[in-house]
């Protein structure tokens, strides 16, 4: 090519430039230098631009490797000669640099690394604005295969970051996109420059890199989960500055824009990577306050299941999860707390509930109690809000009942009796079972699932109306059952369901004041109670004489036991017979017993007639030795026959008769209803016989 093709370079510094030994490249480096030095003493502008695009154009992007080589240790040496007047054309002289950063040529790509960091290095603050196509072009080779050509990108990468923090000038809103878009790179080398880049920017005067710490936190938490020791530890600790940050300057923090990428991480299967996100939503929780509400079902899928860890090595991320879930619950403020709440801040109560409904179903025990306790606490700080989803949470809580687990079991009923007894929705109904429109509602759908559930009644029915008779009244609850009860087409049932609840207000301490009420019958309000749980215990007819002899109605229970002489003697009574003589010799009967000494002709003929149904038996013997100690001489004491006198005041206000007919009446459709279920089974007997045949 002839000479006017590469003016102002001569030939022989064409030829040098070209030439394969890096030495003769060299020479006509310092030529070009010093060229270029006597162009800025003249002033001679268009000879150096002249200068730039010979290099730039004709020799940086040469189809020759030699060429591309001599091009860029020429604008390496125009940068130098360039000196204090390199800002006027930076971009002129990286462009061709970084468009050979990505050559095929690992010598090419080192070359540039080289010529890049000899700009640099003159320019200073005068690169800046070219800064993210610098960056976006280093990134890649710091990855480099060729080991010389990575070296060079580190020591211009040190370079840079010299420059970076020691600049005012730095635009780092415009650097974060740029950063970010590679952070989720899977190269070990790329992530551990990216991490030190985040880290540069921690230190840079007035970056305020909290503020930006949502466009790259996921990333960092991916690159923390990294194989590499060296890497992993890196970040962990470039996280722990930023939440020291975080805790000493909250106000600058956009949490909103960080919270669902720590829910994100806190299922990770990677302990350490777990355990951070864990401790960044402590702290959010905790600095944040009535911000992080409207969070509250993610942060709950977050903290719930790790509730469960029983592991030494996950142990930290349990208590932090429980301080977590006791923190989140506190920001939930009573409804008539007067503090106005932001719109903005409030709590999804929808899709808390949907959370906490699915721990309930499928969740661990450790995470359903957590879920029971939440719903409790809703139900007492919000129940007006609470209430709109009360069709969808109430099954779910009556399905809980069936949990292996008892305090589960306990905490459900704590909730139901909470529903059951909550002021929102009171009727002005004057009725004792209706003081909350939700109590009727949930014995019915308790009978229900006893009904349904055979298994749950005779496993956890006593336990649970137990506990009931604890939280709510007992007296609503047996009043209530008896109501629903006496309406009750499946006898079977309701028969096991009185002979249940007879065991429990005849054994349990919890309900010693319902008891006290039937013994003592000396009001209108006890006798009306006693009826209404007669009408129902007919069911069972030992548990109605249990029921009688309880009230002291000793002349109706020794009618009812003549009744029960006359009808067909089954097992099963005679194991409840069995089980009235063992309660009639137990300390809820001692006043009973007392009552002998008193020579009560009604009683002693009713235990007569008792002993007369049983075979002879240890049951037998027990009722024939307490009537043998009946002495013949009574002693007359005022004190009881006043209370007796003002008993049977009240008492002759009950219709015995009337209650006798209703007994026969229940007595004679259970009969039926045993012949009709004999009478079936035979009949298939025969059937299958005639099958076989």
């Amino acid at each position: 090519m002839a000479d006017k093709d590469y003016a102002p370079l001569s030939t022989a510094c064409v030829r040098a430039l070209n030439d394969r030994l890096y030495e003769k490249r060299k020479a006509a480096a310092l030529e070009i230098e010093k060229m270029v030095k006597d162009f800025v003493s003249v002033g001679n502008t268009s000879q150096i631009k002249k200068l730039l695009k010979v290099l730039g154009s004709e020799f940086a992007i040469s189809q020759n490797p030699h060429m591309r080589k001599g091009g860029l240790i020429g604008l390496a040496a125009m940068a130098i000669g360039l000196g204090k007047e390199t800002g006027v054309y930076t971009e002129d002289l990286i462009m061709p640099i970084l468009t050979c950063l990505s050559d095929a040529d690992s010598r090419v790509r080192y070359y540039a690394c080289e010529s890049l960091y000899n700009v640099v290095k003159v320019s200073r603050e005068s690169v800046l604005p070219m800064f993210n196509e610098i960056f976006s072009s280093i990134s890649c080779v710091v990855a480099d295969p060729d080991q010389n050509v990575k070296n060079g990108s580190e020591l211009l990468d040190r370079l840079l970051k010299d420059i970076v923090t020691e600049s005012k000038k730095f635009d780092v809103e415009s650097f974060v996109p740029i950063l970010r878009e590679r952070m989720y790179t899977r190269d070990r080398f790329v992530r551990q420059f990216l991490v030190s880049w985040i880290s540069v920017l921690d230190s840079v005067p007035d970056a305020r890199t909290v503020k930006y710490l949502p466009e790259f936190l996921d990333p960092l938490f991916n690159i923390l989960d990294d194989s590499s020791p060296e890497i992993s530890t890196m970040c962990d600790n470039l996280l722990g500055e930023f939440l020291g940050h975080i805790i000493d300057k909250p106000e600058l923090v956009d949490f909103a824009g960080m919270i669902n990428i720590l829910i994100n991480h806190s299922q990770s299967p990677h302990v350490p990577l777990q355990m951070m996100a864990v401790t960044w939503i402590r702290e959010f929780v905790t600095l944040a306050g009535s911000a992080m509400l409207p969070f509250t079902s993610g942060i709950l899928t977050a903290v719930l299941p790790c509730l469960a860890y029983d592991d030494e090595e996950r142990r930290t991320v349990r208590e932090m999860s429980r301080t977590v879930n006791s923190c989140q619950m506190k920001l939930v403020k009573s409804e008539t707390a007067g503090e106005s709440v932001e719109e903005k801040h409030k709590l999804d109560l929808s899709s808390v509930m949907e959370v906490l409904t699915k721990q309930l179903q499928r969740g661990t025990v450790q995470s359903k109690v957590a879920a029971l306790k939440w719903i409790y606490h809703l139900f007492i700080q919000i129940p007006v809000q609470m209430f709109q989803f009360i069709d969808d949470i109430f099954p779910v809580l009556l399905k809980t009942l069936s949990d292996h687990s008892d305090e589960v079991v306990i905490l459900d009923l704590e909730v139901l009796a909470e529903i059951s007894s909550s002021k929102i929705g009171r009727s002005n109904s004057t009725d004792t079972a209706g003081t909350s429109p939700h109590f009727k509602q949930f014995i019915l759908s308790l009978l229900k699932l006893f009904s349904a559930d055979r298994n749950l009644l005779e496993a956890k029915g006593s336990f649970i109306i137990r506990q009931l008779c604890v939280l709510l009244s007992s007296e609503d609850i047996y009043r209530s059952i008896s109501e629903l009860l006496v309406l009750e087409d499946n006898l079977k049932f309701a028969r096991l369901m009185v002979e249940t609840l007879s065991t429990i207000l005849l054994t349990s301490s919890e309900l010693f004041e319902l008891r006290t009420k039937l013994k003592e019958l000396n009001s209108k309000d006890s006798c009306h109670l006693f009826c209404c749980l007669y009408q129902t215990w007919c069911h069972s007819q030992i548990a109605t004489v249990a029921l009688c002899l309880l009230a002291g109605c000793y002349g109706h229970a020794g009618d009812l036991i003549r009744l029960i002489g006359e009808q067909e003697v089954t097992v099963e009574m005679l194991t409840e017979l069995d089980r009235l003589v063992q309660l009639l010799e137990s300390p809820i009967f001692t006043f009973l017993r007392m009552e002998l000494l008193d020579g009560d002709n009604e009683l002693i003929s009713a235990l007569y007639g008792l002993l007369m149904l049983l075979p002879q038996s240890e049951a037998f013997s027990l009722v024939k030795g307490r009537l043998a100690c009946v002495p013949h001489v009574q002693k007359q004491d005022k004190h009881r026959d006043a209370r007796k006198s003002k008993k049977k005041k009240f008492m002759d206000e009950i219709d015995f008769p009337s209650l006798l007919e209703h007994f026969q009446d229940v007595v004679t459709k259970h009969q039926m209803a045993r012949r009709k279920d004999k009478t079936s089974a035979m009949l298939a007997k025969g059937g299958h016989s005639i099958n076989i045949s």
